[in-house]
């Protein structure tokens, strides 16, 4: 894949549409061409064509996916990286590749290994924790035998400790860079996240919640949440110092309207929320696992650590998938409950899941996208805006399930202000769109009524010639 590739599949294409950017005279917008042995039966070979010839295209199949009667978001970093990039120019810190004193040879030879099985180049300080968290566990059981191997049982531990305290760093220098930016460009990357959200949050009364699952450690979709004014539904519980629950009780937010007694009603802005690597604010202690009441773009963890409660945490214990915590009953606690609610949420019938910004590098999380596919009526919409290593188009074809697969890859169809700007449905539950096409329908046909029909609704030619 070039880089001004565009990849796009949907609605009845069977198979990727690929196109590419050519020189846009006017320089008003992007313009395309399909390249040299794509097929497409709703494009001429030699056509130039920009966004309003994909917005029919796109739009309204997001639309009706839009209102599945179970609907998922997986958001991976693009979504942190296009928000940061919005707002400050500057690339996101990136996770590097961390510095052991201890074992750094065989630590990073192993964490390749890991990196290649996944299909990446190069393994990264994820990769780097996994490893280093599994020689530990054995050094732990070992190191009773042996004076030279309890040292380096501690200096390992010491090294891990180090190496978790810049990392949690190097969120937080993400989210304090956001909040330090220039007014203007930060209530602009702030708008298009809340229309981005909401568009996804915008759900008639009759389906079943949204269900927001991200692999970021930072906290960029609870900061827009809060400004959009929705309100997310988690596992944890409490006010002031807030605990993590086993316990999965399908709690919800409803309201009962006047007049009406005995029909409570869905509660409007509202979704479900899981961070399934954890977060930079859970912290494990002796209690169970809680979340700080740490500032969205605090400069350090270490003042909120000086809670009651909180008193002698290490970075050891912040819930930053993968860490060792105590053991590792302890350490893989949290996460299994948490890809159970994913496997739970996706795998249903009448499910569509859109991935945005997830480049399909962690292994756990693609089996479940697997299985889920199984099920004839599910959808899966991959949102990216590159594909580098060619992970997404390999599990594309993998997977077999073509038709329930729809694409839109690349620096224009994934990218986020383009998406939020022509491509994602409007934020508002669309009722009001959907009685504005009746009735021009009604007075002047079908060519008049230029608004897609509703999800399940007659196709507007048909019903007319009919």
């Amino acid at each position: 894949m070039n880089k001004d590739d565009q990849i796009l599949k949907s609605r009845d294409d069977k198979g990727p549409v690929i196109f590419s950017k050519v020189p846009d005279a006017a320089g008003i917008e992007e313009s395309f061409t399909l390249t040299e042995g794509s097929e497409c039966s709703w494009l001429d070979k030699n056509e130039t064509f920009g966004s309003g010839k994909l917005r029919p295209r796109i739009e309204p199949w997001l639309t009706a996916l839009f209102q599945s009667e179970h609907f998922t978001l997986l958001v991976g970093s693009g979504l942190t990286h296009a928000i940061h990039g919005i707002a400050t120019g500057k690339p996101l810190p990136g996770m590097e590749p961390a510095k052991f004193t201890h074992f750094d040879t065989e630590i990073n030879s192993e964490a390749k290994k890991s990196a290649t099985a996944a299909g990446r180049a190069d393994g990264n300080i994820e990769d780097q924790l996994r490893v280093a968290n599994e020689l530990l566990r054995g050094l732990e059981i070992i190191a009773d035998s042996s004076a030279e191997l309890r040292k380096k049982e501690k200096g390992l531990r010491k090294d891990l400790t180090q190496v978790l305290e810049d990392f949690a760093a190097s969120i937080l220098k993400g989210e304090n860079g956001l909040i330090t930016a220039k007014a203007e460009a930060l209530e602009k990357a702030f708008n298009y996240l809340v229309s981005f959200l909401i568009s996804f949050a915008s759900r008639t009364g009759t389906r079943d919640r949204l269900q927001v699952f991200t692999t970021n450690y930072d906290r960029y979709i609870e900061a827009g949440s809060e400004v959009a004014g929705l309100h997310l539904l988690d596992r944890f519980v409490g006010s002031l110092s807030p605990i993590f629950r086993s316990s999965r009780l399908d709690v919800d937010m409803h309201y009962n309207p006047p007049g009406i007694r005995g029909e409570p009603r869905y509660l409007e802005g509202v979704a479900k929320f899981t961070k399934l690597h954890g977060s930079l604010d859970w912290v494990n202690t002796e209690k169970g696992i809680r979340r700080l009441g740490l500032p969205f773009g605090a400069e350090k963890i270490d003042p909120y650590l000086q809670a009651p409660g909180f008193t002698g945490v290490q970075a050891l214990q912040l819930m930053i998938y993968p860490n060792s915590a105590k053991d590792r009953e302890t350490a893989a606690y949290p996460y299994v409950e948490l890809f159970r609610d994913f496997a739970a949420a996706v795998c249903r019938p009448n499910s569509t899941l859109i991935s945005f910004g997830y480049s399909f590098g962690d292994e756990h999380i693609n089996r479940v996208i697997e299985d889920m596919l199984t099920i004839p009526s599910t959808h899966l919409v991959v949102i990216s805006h590159s594909d580098p290593l060619g992970r997404i188009m390999q599990m594309y074809e993998k997977m077999g399930r073509h038709a329930q697969i729809t694409l839109l890859i690349g620096n224009h169809l994934g990218d986020f202000q383009t998406l939020v700007d022509n491509y994602l449905p409007k934020p508002a539950i669309d009722r009001t769109t959907f009685r504005m096409a009746e009735l021009l329908k009604a007075r002047w046909g079908a060519q008049q009524a230029a608004v897609p029909p509703p999800e399940g609704a007659q196709d507007t030619k048909a019903g007319t010639e009919s």
